[in-house]
């Protein structure tokens, strides 16, 4: 399958999606505090999305019932919201979508929810600054697979490892859309696609502490590593515009 060029009216109604990912993300961060419970904090961000004139992409995709996954300390990735209060010290991943005039806005944080440890901070930090790393390092013709040495590299240059069998992806008019970006190198960094001018996609690096190997907990959705230790995940929408790679999910 090609992996789809965006035009320049195409970029700019996926950062106009991917902003108001970005300002509720931001708003979300500033807002939550010790005593919340999950759904709250899914409401929350529901409806500050819709206030901006987006649809919260999440809800009801694949049969997921929140808006925002919502994902406490162990959990890596696809938390489901539920009436879990979140407590001084947790941390807390905040995946949020939105669709907005048929294009999709997609991006996660971790937080730190009031005073968190020091080695929680740095596990953020982790995922964090493996992402900007890697957007720092995008350039024209470089393979997909290059990025992905450059995200697992970093990784593990750190001390923790990369959450396996899940994903960064393509975005546009879907969701998740080709290619495929794992943040693990399978084969040479020299095969596959390369990286072109209009491409869309999201980088999001998921960090575990002593395993990379995933658990399906009962709810079908939060992945966890087989570890049971904190994991961390962050990401951003790109596009590729002029050489360069251009984040779409800042608020």
């Amino acid at each position: 399958m090609a992996i789809a060029i965006r035009k320049p009216d195409e970029i700019a109604k996926l950062k106009r999606a991917g902003e108001i990912v970005g300002k509720t993300l931001q708003y979300l961060q500033n807002t939550i505090k010790p005593g919340m419970t999950l759904n709250e904090i899914d409401a929350m961000g529901d409806a500050f999305v819709r206030k901006h004139g987006a649809i919260p992409s999440f809800k009801g995709l694949y049969g997921f019932t929140g808006s925002v996954c919502t994902s406490v300390n162990q959990v890596c990735i696809h938390g489901v919201p539920t009436d879990i209060v979140v407590k001084e010290g947790d941390i807390l991943g905040l995946d949020i979508g939105t669709k907005l005039d048929g294009y999709y806005g997609d991006a996660a944080i971790t937080m730190g929810v009031g005073k968190i440890s020091a080695e929680d901070e740095a596990l953020i930090a982790c995922s964090k600054d493996a992402l900007y790393h890697a957007i720092d390092s995008i350039k024209v013709g470089m393979r997909f697979k290059e990025l992905t040495k450059i995200l697992e590299d970093f990784i593990t240059e750190r001390g923790f490892v990369p959450l396996r069998d899940y994903c960064g992806h393509g975005i546009g008019t879907k969701p998740h859309d080709e290619p495929n970006i794992p943040n693990y190198l399978e084969g040479k960094p020299n095969q596959g696609p390369k990286i072109k001018n209009g491409m869309v996609f999201c980088l999001e690096p998921m960090v575990c502490q002593k395993s990379g190997k995933p658990v399906l907990l009962e709810d079908q959705w939060s992945v966890i590593s087989e570890d049971q230790l904190h994991t961390s995940h962050y990401e951003h929408q790109i596009a590729v515009v002029d050489g360069k790679a251009v984040i779409l999910t800042e608020a």
